[in-house]
Order: C-alpha cells, then sequence, then structure tokens
C-alpha cells in the first residue's frame, strides 16, 4: 500500500521507508515556533525541564505578533520576556516590532519553512504551511518546549482526507470561499485529528497566498494538518527566498485515505460564516442587506498582499460608508511596502479606511478593533466564536477579502458586484 503525501513527510522525519495512519511516532523537527502569547509559558516549562540550550538556534523561531505594539503593561512585560529568551539563546530568527510580521505569513514569506518540512507551532494556524507541502501543525506550549529541546514531536500519524476541487471558479470566487464551503459542508469536526489533503485542477490553478488561506483554516474543522502537494507554483513560490533545499514530495497513486470528497468550485459562491461557528457558511447573497459596524481586512488567513489586491480592487475610487469603521492590517513589512509600491495604502486611505501596521490585533479581540456589545463585524480572519473579537454580545461574520471590500463601501454585507 501507498503512502499519502502527509505520511511520506512523517516517515522520512522518523527515518523510516513508510509509517501508517494511526501509528505514533517521534519526527525530527525542521522548525520550532512561538508568539508572544504562547512562548513565555513554553520557555517556563522548558527552563523547568532543566533545559539549558535549545536544540537548535536557527530552527527555533520566535514571532511577537499578537499584541504588538504592546498594547499594555502586561502585554509590554510578555514581550519583554520573550526578548530576553531570545537573545540569551541568540536565536537567528527572532522577529520584534518594525522587522516582525504576523507569524504564519512572514515564516513563508522568509523561507523559513520549505516542502517537506516537519514544523510545529504554538499556534493553532500553524497548519498554514502546509500550502507549501509541508507537514505543519499546532501544539501546546508544554509540546513546544520539549520540542524545543529536543528537536523532536511526539505525534500520531494522521488518516487523510483527500477533497479534489475541479472546475472553475466565479468572478469573485477565492480561496476563502473553498475552505469556508468545506467546513460548511463537513463541520467543525469534521476532519478531526486528520489530514485535510487539497488536490485537483482548481487548487492546481490556485495562487500560493490562496492556498496559504485554504491550509490556515484546515485546523477550523479539526484538522491535524491541511496540505497541498508542491507543484510548480510551489517551486515558483520557493525560489530565491528557500533557506533550505526543498524536497518536494508527492504521495502515492495507490494511497489509502478515509475519504475522498469531491467538489465542483463553479457551484461555490462567495461565502461568508455567520455567526458563531466558522461551520455556519452560507452564500453571501443570503445575507445581503445585513447592516454591519466594522470590517477588518487582513490576519495569518488574509493579510497577503494578493488579498490587499482584491480588496483595493474594490475599494477603488469609493469610499467605505461612513457607518463601517474599516481596517486594513497587511500581514508584514514585506507586503506593507509591496502595497505602498503599488499604490494600495493610497486606495485604502483615499477610501477612508485605517491602515495598521501588522498584527494579529483584532482577530483576537486583542487590539486595534475590539467589538462593543451588539456591534457586528466582517472579518478576512478564521474564526467567530462567541467574543472573539470582543463583547459576548458582538458578531462575526468570516468572509474573503472581496466580500470585505464590497459590505465596508456599501454599509452591508454584499458582494463586489453589489457594492458598485
Amino acid at each position: 500500500m501507498g503512502m499519502t503525501i502527509t505520511e511520506k513527510i512523517l516517515a522520512r522525519a522518523c527515518g523510516r521507508d513508510e509509517v501508517q495512519a494511526g501509528e505514533f511516532i517521534n519526527a525530527g523537527l525542521d522548525l520550532a515556533l512561538a508568539n508572544d502569547i504562547t512562548a513565555p509559558l513554553a520557555i517556563k516549562e522548558f527552563e523547568a525541564a532543566g533545559a539549558d540550550r535549545v536544540w537548535d538556534p536557527e530552527r527555533v523561531v520566535l514571532v511577537l505578533d499578537h499584541f504588538v505594539p504592546n498594547k499594555d503593561i502586561k502585554s509590554a512585560e510578555q514581550a519583554r520576556f520573550v526578548r530576553s529568551f531570545a537573545r540569551r539563546q541568540r536565536l537567528d530568527n527572532f522577529y520584534d516590532v518594525g522587522r516582525m510580521g504576523i507569524e504564519h505569513v512572514i515564516l513563508p514569506e522568509k523561507g523559513l519553512v520549505v516542502p517537506g518540512d516537519v514544523v510545529i507551532g504554538a499556534d493553532s494556524h500553524t497548519c498554514t504551511y502546509g500550502a507549501l507541502g509541508a507537514f505543519a501543525t499546532g501544539v501546546g506550549s508544554t509540546d513546544l518546549a520539549a520540542g524545543m529541546a529536543t528537536g523532536e514531536v511526539w505525534l500520531r500519524v494522521p488518516e487523510t482526507i483527500r477533497f479534489n476541487l475541479e472546475g472553475r471558479p466565479g468572478r469573485y470566487v477565492t480561496g476563502k470561499d473553498y475552505i469556508l464551503y468545506i467546513i460548511g459542508m463537513i463541520g467543525v469536526d469534521g476532519a478531526l485529528y486528520a489530514a485535510m489533503e487539497f488536490a485537483g485542477g482548481a487548487m492546481r490553478e490556485l495562487s500560493m497566498d490562496g492556498r496559504f488561506t485554504m491550509c490556515n483554516m484546515a485546523i477550523e474543522a479539526g484538522a491535524k494538518n491541511g496540505i497541498v502537494e508542491p507543484d510548480a507554483v510551489t517551486e515558483e513560490y520557493c525560489r530565491g527566498r528557500a533557506r533550505r533545499r526543498p524536497v518536494m514530495l508527492a504521495g502515492d497513486t495507490d494511497a489509502a485515505f478515509a475519504r475522498v470528497v469531491d467538489i465542483d468550485v463553479s457551484a461555490i459562491e462567495s461565502q461568508v460564516a455567520r455567526p458563531h461557528l466558522p461551520s455556519n457558511a452560507v452564500p453571501a447573497s443570503e445575507l445581503a442587506d445585513l447592516k454591519i459596524d466594522q470590517v477588518v481586512i487582513g490576519s495569518c488567513t488574509n493579510g497577503r498582499i494578493e488579498d490587499l489586491r482584491m480588496a483595493a480592487e474594490v475599494m477603488k475610487g469609493r469610499k467605505v460608508s461612513p457607518e463601517v469603521r474599516t481596517i486594513v492590517i497587511p500581514g508584514s513589512q514585506e507586503v506593507y511596502q509591496r502595497a505602498m509600491h503599488e499604490g494600495l495604502i493610497d486606495i485604502f486611505i483615499g477610501a477612508e479606511a485605517a491602515v495598521s501596521t501588522p498584527t494579529c490585533g483584532p482577530c483576537l479581540g486583542g487590539h486595534m478593533g475590539v467589538l462593543a456589545a451588539g456591534e457586528r463585524a466582517v472579518s478576512t480572519t478564521n474564526r467567530n466564536f462567541v467574543g472573539r473579537m470582543g463583547h459576548v454580545d458582538s458578531e462575526v461574520y468570516l468572509a474573503g477579502p472581496y466580500v470585505a471590500a464590497a459590505t465596508a463601501v456599501a454599509g452591508t454585507i454584499s458582494v463586489p458586484e453589489a457594492a458598485r
């Protein structure tokens, strides 16, 4: 019996010819990641275990991105604690204000993750890197501490659910719409501890930014990881940025899947996930005229340059509704700079949107866009749980950049055609 791409990566990482779903293994790590929220606990556990030095200062990455620039004294103390550890350990890849970005945007951007890698991160959306053909998964801070000390992770090999996406998408349908549609179809536990493998003709046509978006939200279906087999699109993305030699693995034709789901993307409309679960996805047209108070465009899900281009395409020459606070957050300094050079920042400011330095801020109700009771937001983020972006009586509607930008202009949930 052949192996899936996830099984092949894990077999290589534990020095075996093959592994099977359900087996427990110790896999060697290529990268271990934490942020300003999760790193302090990992560091404390690392030191409590008696560890003195991280296993490889080039392979442990710390990014300050959730509460930065620091919003209060507590977040400043957290950042200082992480900063001090990074300096003591002489970590090559510590990202602070001014050179940081949202962790799941900057790691691929800087070539720190490459195809074939095994990556753990003390953040659930570490699964983003599966878009490159890597095995990447979120872990708890204590597991991260063990990984930083040993360079290994203990885990169960997940079974794989393959999603074959075929057909041609509609004009404003993106990777965000694909993944919201899939989660709406299978539910928030529909891929529990499974690898969600995205394949098919529509995936081969999808940009790398779109693939990052899809793999980013695999966790919202309960998945262990999301993954796309590397191809020419992957090779082009890695060219000139990969810091290690990519290992371009592909699954075997006789690999065993837990199930295979066939999807015709031409039947998918622009999606919006209603409160309070990402699985509450419906066509945006079903929510037309629902009044919105705030729009957020950014995050580790949709804060890349392609996402900002989509939003700017809709906002160009228009003003956002005076009743909608619109916040645009580039996912990294590189994205911010490219957006400036392409004139996108001028478009956003001209539309009377606010543009922020890179931060996770509003996604988790941290800062830069916290909601009051009774307020509704359309956001390109990944979660819309109760109280996720602020007050427990607020509501978050998840969408892609096209719908978010159209909503900002119209003042109500809209698709681009309706906003014109």
